[in-house]
């Protein structure tokens, strides 16, 4: 099962598996208080994708066209989160102040149709 979770949420069991899947390291985090297995860089959308987004809910169609094909276009960089969600669960952790438009809402919905 595929989660997402703010950085600034604390770490629980039921998280499972977790990847910060952001560009920029988020502000005021250090390292061992995420307890995450990785940090995908890759995964997040290009910084070009991610300046014109700007999170701006009237782009946000557009903006999940843009990544998916981004998304696409790298399958090796979000293929270790779908070996680890065909074992467990899976937390993608962002740390954007929007719960409804994030990268990491839009990777989860191109992850999970890989998943079926």
């Amino acid at each position: 099962m595929l989660k997402i979770k703010r950085v600034y949420e604390a770490a629980a069991k039921s998280d499972g598996t977790r990847f910060l899947v952001e560009r920029l390291w988020p502000r005021g985090m250090k390292k061992e208080a995420l307890k995450m297995k990785a940090w995908l860089k890759n995964v997040a959308p290009s910084s070009d994708l991610r300046n014109w987004f700007a999170h701006d809910p009237l782009k946000w169609a557009e903006f999940q066209k843009r990544y998916h094909a981004e998304l696409k276009a790298n399958p090796a960089e979000w293929q270790v989160i779908v070996e680890a969600a065909q074992h467990g669960d899976v937390t993608l952790l962002y740390s954007a102040h929007d719960l409804e438009h994030n990268n990491a809402l839009a990777l989860k919905a191109f992850l999970e149709k890989r998943l079926k």
